[in-house]
């Protein structure tokens, strides 16, 4: 934005545009504002330039003094700007006694007003909504706190719905998104650092986290991170998250995403931090580990027993959604004595009309699978998931009764593609769902001896990553057994009385010890 501006002024200048005291002006910064009123309003608008929805209002300040309102249609509050300023300052007499900044500061009924000297800062507050007001003899301007724009209301997260939680979620304001959290966790001890990340969009980004309870270096860490981008705009979160994560050539995410405030709360009291994008409702968490992508926040919603037998089919599905096409397709190729004598007669019934090896057939199948559940997500809601389901069992049917296919493996592919749906997260799902394909060339080729090199080959990556110097299969390797508590099975609230060992190192406990419910505790003590 410096840059930009200061191109356009040097512009101004090379044009001619000068005045008796440009000998003078030249020797400031030429980023500062000029003394002379003429001389700014001339400024503000070659930058503004071919800019239709950038109003330029004049008026006399006090029915003496010229002044200027400039302002962008559609981000500032003209009602406000009427009621306000322009209205009680037309009208009013000015107090001699007074400079005409006080009496500014003093008597304008607006909640915020700010004095700015730069016409990088000018062009920064009205882009932001902010108009900004010069005076005819001043060499500041004011920037006015009266924007207002169309903004999305707060509704429930689309794609981290549940049965029982909160039904907010974030959307793409970032003041609301901050007021959603400050909301929850009231403690002055949340602190949130602002800065602007985009050449041309100066994009609003916020790092939040809890001081006490979020590591010193690891805040360092982020903020470097992102103040090193130097980009031409953000558009989305991801842009972010490509530009300071860890690995980029990793399937797997090492930040976690989300549209949820109390998942963002969570996640600020486990001693990590938040990113917030102004335009998208989607906020990052780093660091992360690989079973923050399994988990989902009705685990914790739920009773414990309860949590912990869906936090195991999850498991369960992961596995199978990675690996049961390979085992397919690694059985009927090489391994046919593994199968029960029965079954594989049954089996080999059923691809005696097939033409095409249990590879190629997968392969098919999982293509056609892929491009029926993108299509749905692309169109409508209206006949998405009509289009998908209708979609499946057609072509099933009539690729199994044109003998293209066999009904075994339709049935391996529908559980496969049930199996990727138990996965919390999107992008842990994409990632399971790109690497079943070399998986299954592997098994294709290899057999069982294929899938277990494949097997090796991710467990072998997965242990060398890294989210922001967190191990990313943490509390497993390294091995932490008081943390299992949370990972292998969802523990009774009461007994997760400590934060993660890589995130909440400098404030270990997160509540009492001795809360586990007992009727010896609480209620009447008396005998």
């Amino acid at each position: 934005m410096i840059r930009n501006v200061s191109k356009l002024l040097s512009k101004t200048k090379h044009n001619g545009h000068q005045s008796k005291q440009n000998n003078q002006q030249d020797l400031k910064p030429q980023d500062f504002l000029y003394h002379d009123f003429d001389q700014n309003v001339e400024t503000f608008r070659s930058i503004y330039e071919n800019c239709f929805d950038v109003i330029f209002r004049s008026f006399l300040l006090y029915g003496k003094t010229r002044a200027l309102i400039i302002y962008i249609v559609g981000l500032s509050n003209t009602e406000g700007l009427e009621d306000f300023v322009l209205y009680p300052f037309m009208k009013e007499t000015a107090n001699e006694q007074q400079s005409l900044h006080k009496l500014l500061e003093n008597q304008m009924p607006v909640s915020m007003v700010k004095r700015i000297n730069s016409f990088t800062e000018c062009v920064q507050s009205i882009a932001t909504g902010y108009p900004i007001l010069l005076c005819e003899g001043e060499n500041d301007a004011f920037s006015l706190g009266l924007c207002k724009w169309e903004k999305r209301g707060i509704e429930e997260p689309v794609a981290e719905g549940g049965i029982r939680g909160s039904r907010e979620g974030f959307n793409e304001s970032l003041g609301i998104n901050t007021s959603l959290i400050r909301r929850i966790i009231k403690s002055p001890a949340l602190k949130m650092q602002p800065m602007r990340i985009g050449e041309y969009t100066e994009t609003a980004v916020v790092l939040a986290y809890i001081e006490g309870l979020a590591d010193k270096t690891l805040i360092e860490e982020i903020s470097n991170r992102l103040k090193r981008i130097k980009i031409d705009g953000i558009l989305e979160s991801e842009y972010i998250e490509e530009m300071i994560e860890d690995n980029s050539y990793s399937p797997f995410p090492q930040i976690l995403s989300t549209e949820r405030p109390d998942i963002a709360c969570a996640n600020l009291l486990e001693g990590r931090a938040v990113i917030l994008v102004d335009g998208t409702p989607f906020s990052l968490v780093a660091p992360i580990s690989f079973f923050s992508l399994i988990q989902s926040h009705e685990d914790y919603y739920q009773r414990p027993l309860m949590g912990t037998l869906i936090r195991w089919l999850r498991y369960l599905f992961l596995g199978i959604s990675l690996l049961l096409p390979s085992l397919y397709i690694a059985i009927l190729t090489f391994h046919q004595e593994m199968v029960p004598a029965a079954l594989l007669l049954s089996m080999a019934a059923s691809r005696e009309a097939v033409p095409f090896p249990a590879f190629v057939e997968a392969l098919i199948m999982e293509i056609s699978f892929e491009a029926l559940r993108e299509a749905g997500v692309r169109l409508p809601k209206q006949i998405g998931s009509a289009v998908s389901i209708v979609g499946a069992l057609v072509i099933g049917q009539a690729a199994v009764q044109a003998g293209l296919v066999s009904a075994p493996m339709v049935i391996v592919v529908a559980i496969t593609g049930i199996a990727s749906f138990m996965i919390p997260r999107y992008a842990a799902g994409m990632a399971i769902r790109m690497l079943r394909f070399p998986i299954m060339l592997l098994a294709g080729t290899l057999g069982l001896l294929g899938i277990m090199m494949s097997i090796i080959a991710i467990a072998i990556h997965l242990c060398s990553m890294r989210s922001f110097g967190e191990p990313y299969l943490s509390p497993l390797a390294p091995l932490k057994f008081r943390e299992l508590k949370d990972v292998l099975w969802k523990s009774p609230l009461w007994m997760m009385d400590t934060r993660p060992h890589f995130t909440g190192e400098s404030n270990t406990h997160r509540q009492s010890p001795g809360l586990a419910p007992s009727p010896k505790k609480g209620g009447d003590q008396s005998e």
